[in-house]
Order: structure tokens, then sequence, then C-alpha cells
């Protein structure tokens, strides 16, 4: 069970005693009830209690209060926790067997609710999640999914990425009261480890999965592998509408004029500031990679556990986005993409012509200004990425963070957030000769080419819940700012759901999202790890940039060049 949930038993439990009082009159019980609730949900909220506020809260005198909570101290059921150097003032909190009753106390009542309300025959109660939302604003699912699930019995199973995201949309399926799915049916898994097993589920004669959620770049390589296969006609039958989607998002599930996927969701990479920091220090916002610097140094104090900035700086993956975006926002692509008025494109460019492009003075400009970054960023950022970093920034341990938008929701709504309404999203400052271009990601719900017959209407079905309006609505309301129907970002309620919703919407308005930073062709992973190594080592001091560069570049060409070979063979065949 975790800490949401533990707050909705809460919730659920005082709802439920507060008509009670009004029909016998209880008397000390009720106030150890009060101590001990108010107790464990200042613990999860990260809050400090004094013992004047907890006798408060029991609803007793001032002295019955004061002897009855002395007494649960020396029972062992709460714990003071000294404040200061002086030891003359102290906090309470719950103590660790408190918390383990409490925990034990909340599962049992979870347990007894799914039950009653929807546990299925052979389900334990821990697959099953205690709903986030009001039943009267949850996400019903379709009616026609419900029934063609009931008469297949057909257990569906998801792949999806280890994001907050993809764990909203586990419950919403796992919510009892929906009764499809419980949790065992997921498999939630960090972006390396997702890559991997969608791979080898793709070699198996049968899937293991009904939908797979995959990166947008790596599309091209799925495709052309055969290991998801094209929907366009379960797009119709399911009444997905295409047109309700931002064209370059959509883009992102074709190959070779096929849809392969539906967009599940897009995040936007963006630089996220302490406003209340800038605002102190008379500072303005930066817009260039000359102010990040300057900035981040102005606030840098190691030795006091501050930093100027973070970003993705761990080996692979990581590095390479980084690397990326930032060479974007020097104004070019990695590869020779067809330049547009607004930016780039794969439209129109012959394969075979395809070439890397990254030693060049914005491969340099892009490089040199990571060597900058190092120098106002935590010392092991080189070992950091993702989570690590968001974690730095959440604790209000940085003053500045190149983070994805799906992951700055938690600044905004993470109950132990301590940088709540303090953050100005920003988009992604320039770099010399380029603009302030904010790349695009996400993932694409798609289905598994070896997925039987019989199992792909039902997962088409999934997914047309799962990308649906009014999935995706309630994901934004609940704290999720980005999502990619038109229908969803113009619903004024959705809108007024997070200031991520309308900075998002302000940037589209204004032509700064693009997909073409990261092209989904199928040499992107190929690219991907080699910059992932090449960058790294530069950084590290193991290569100059120039050397670093130039065997990078000389590795893409190579993996351009041979993908070429293999598509005259298969033209020929």
């Amino acid at each position: 069970m975790n800490e949401y949930e533990m707050l909705r038993v809460i919730d659920f439990l005082e709802k439920t005693r507060r008509p009670f009082r009004e029909v016998v009159e209880i008397s000390d019980d009720d106030a150890v009830w009060r101590i001990v609730t108010y107790l464990i949900k200042s613990h999860i909220l990260s809050q400090t209690v004094s013992i004047s506020t907890l006798g408060q809260e029991s609803g007793l005198p001032y002295a019955t209060s004061m002897r009855l909570i002395n007494r649960l101290i020396e029972a062992g059921y709460i714990q003071r926790i000294a404040k200061g150097s002086t030891g003359k003032s102290f906090a309470l909190q719950p103590s660790d067997g408190l918390l383990r009753s409490f925990q034990t106390y909340a599962r049992k009542t979870k347990s007894l609710l799914a039950q009653t309300l929807g546990l299925r025959v052979g389900e334990e109660e821990d697959e099953y999640y205690f709903g986030g939302t009001p039943l009267g604003s949850q996400i019903i699912p379709p009616m026609r999914l419900v029934q063609k699930r009931a008469e297949s019995q057909i257990e569906l199973r998801f792949l999806l990425n280890d994001d907050n995201y993809f764990s909203a949309m586990r419950n919403m399926w796992a919510d009892f009261r929906n009764n499809l799915a419980s949790r065992k049916n997921f498999d939630l898994l960090p972006l390396p480890e997702l890559y991997r097993r969608a791979r080898e589920n793709g070699s198996k004669p049968v899937s293991d999965y009904d939908v797979i959620a995959i990166n947008m770049p790596w599309l091209g390589e799925f495709a052309e592998s055969g290991i998801v296969r094209p929907i366009d006609t379960y797009i119709q039958k399911t009444g997905i509408n295409p047109l309700d989607f931002h064209p370059s998002i959509w883009s992102t599930a074709t190959w070779e004029g096929k849809d392969y996927g539906v967009p599940g969701y897009c995040t936007i990479e963006i630089l996220a500031a302490r406003r209340d920091l800038f605002s102190d220090a008379d500072l303005p916002f930066p817009k260039t990679f000359d102010e990040v610097i300057a900035a981040g140094r102005r606030f840098h104090a190691p030795e006091n556990g501050m930093f100027g900035a973070v970003w993705d700086g761990a080996r692979g993956m990581p590095i390479a986005s980084s690397f990326l975006f930032f060479l974007g926002a020097c104004g070019q692509p990695a590869i020779s993409l067809r330049k547009t008025r607004s930016g780039f494109t794969l439209d129109g460019v012959d394969p075979d012509e395809l070439s890397c492009t990254i030693v060049s003075d914005a491969g340099f400009a892009a490089l040199e200004f990571m060597r900058r970054l190092l120098d106002i960023s935590p010392p092991n950022i080189l070992e950091m990425a993702w989570d690590q970093t968001l974690e730095i920034f959440f604790k209000g341990r940085a003053s500045l963070g190149y983070f994805w938008t799906m992951r700055t929701a938690r600044f905004e709504y993470d109950v132990q957030s301590v940088v709540k309404r303090r953050v100005e999203y920003l988009p992604q400052p320039s770099g010399p000769g380029g603009t302030r271009v904010s790349p695009i990601g996400g993932f694409l719900f798609c289905i598994p080419t070896n997925l039987p017959e019989e199992r792909v209407e039902l997962a088409a079905d999934a997914i047309a819940w799962m990308a649906s309006r009014e999935a995706m609505k309630a994901h934004v309301k609940n704290g999720f700012p980005v999502a990619p129907r038109f229908s969803v970002s113009a619903d004024p309620e959705a809108a007024a759901s997070s200031p991520i919703v309308r900075f998002v919407d302000q940037l589209a308005k204004k032509n700064l999202l693009h997909t073409w930073q990261r092209p989904n062709i199928p040499q992107y992973t190929t690219i991907e790890k080699v910059l992932g190594t090449e960058i790294h080592d530069a950084l590290l001091g193991k290569k100059s940039p120039r050397a670093a560069l130039e065997s990078a570049a000389a590795l893409v060409e190579s993996s351009l060049k041979s993908r070429h070979k293999k598509w005259a063979r298969h033209q020929a065949l």
C-alpha cells in the first residue's frame, strides 16, 4: 500500500466515523483516534507536529490532552524528536511500531472494501488500488470493453514504462470498482529494461503482452523489425480520431504511411527555475546557454548542499538525450534531415542520403555547454539521471533543472515537495545560432505482432480507452500535465488544473514544440548508444571534444550505411 492509498483510507474512515458520533457518545477512544490519524497524516505529508498542536487536535481540555499524549509516549506509540541543538523543544511523530500497526489496519480495511465491492475469486486485495478519485468523477470504462473482457475471460497484460503516469494508469485499471484487471497484469519497467523486454517479447512465438508502450523514437526500429503491427483498421473500428491529436504528435506513431500505435501521452523537455530564488536575487530567467551558466553560478553553493543546475548526465540513454536536446537548442539535428521554415523533417528525405552532422559548430557548442554545466552541477552529475536529478530539485537543492514535464508534475502535486508553487517553467534556452524550441517525447501504445489474433481486437479496445479524451482529461486533472489531444488541452477545466498545461499550450501556439531532435528512424537507438558512450567519455576527460564527436560520427555513419544496404536487399527481394 502506498502513501496516497493510506491517505485515502484515513479519509474514508474519518468520513464513516464522523456520523457515528451522532449515534453514540464516544469518550477517550475518539481522542486517541484523532491523535493517531493526525500523527499518521502529518508523517506522510512531512509536517512537523508539536505537542500543543496535537493536544488541540484531540478535542480534549488542555490538561487532559497532555496526560493522554504523555501516556501514549510512555507506551511507545509516539516518539519525541528534539528540534534544534538545545533539546528544549521537540516534535512528535508516530513510532515505527504504530506505523506498522496502522498500515496493517489500513490494509485490512482496504481488503474488506475490495471483497465487498469488487474482489474477484483468486485475486489478492493488494493487487487492487484504493481509488484516488471520487466515484462520481471516476473514469468509467466503455461497456463494450467490459462486456468483451467478461465474455472472453481474457486477462489483458501490459508492458509499460516505470513512471508516475503509467502508475496512475495501472491504478485506473486495477481500481476494484472497474473490475477489469489487477496490478499483476502490469509490468512497469525503467526505460532501458523496457526496451530490452519489448525486444525479447518480439522474438517469442507468442507475445506475453497484449499492449506495450514504446518510446516514440523507437517506432522505426520496432516497425521494421516486425515487433509491433500496423493498427490502421482497428483505429477506425474503435473510434479513435487522429485529427484530435496534434499532427506532430500523431506522426510519431506513423511509419511509412501506416499507423503502428496511438500516442498515450506526450511530455516536453523544459527548463525549471526556482521562481523564489530568482525573485529574491532580482535576476531574470535565463534565455540562452550563457545566461543559464551565469544564473547557476549565482546560486551554486555546494558547501551548503545547493547546486546551480541539474540535468541528465548518466552514461547511456540519459546523457545522449541531453546532448541531442542541447544540439537542437543550437539549431541542428544529429542527422541530415530536411530543413523547413519551422524546423526539420524526415519527409522527402532519401534514407540513402542521410548522414551524421554532429562534427559541426553546433556539435562543439552543445558539448562545450555540457562541460560548463559540470561546474554548477552536483559533483556526481555524470552518474545521475531522471528520478535522481528530480529529487535534488524536488527537495529545494538546485536553482535550475532540465526535466520532462511529466516528471515535473511532482513539483506541484507530490505531498513531500518543498518547491510547490515556487517553480517557473521555461522553454529550452537557446545555444549559439539556435532557437528556444522544446523537444517532445512520450510513449505510443502498440500491439505486438505475435499477439494471437483472437486477442487483438480486445487489445485495440483497451488502447482506445487508455488514450480516450475522458481518460486523458481525468489524468490531467489528477496532476499529469500533458495530453496529446486538442480536445483535452483546450478544455478549460483541464487547463486550469496545472500551470504546466497552460505553459505547454503556449509553447504549442508559438510553434516551439518539435520531435526532430530525436527522429524515429530505425537507427535511433544505435545513435543514442554511440552518443551515450562518446559524449560521456568526453565529459569525463577520457577523450577530447573533437575526438569524441569524430568517433561518434564515424559510428553513426556506419550504422546509417549498414541500414541502407539491408533496406536495398529487402527491396530487391
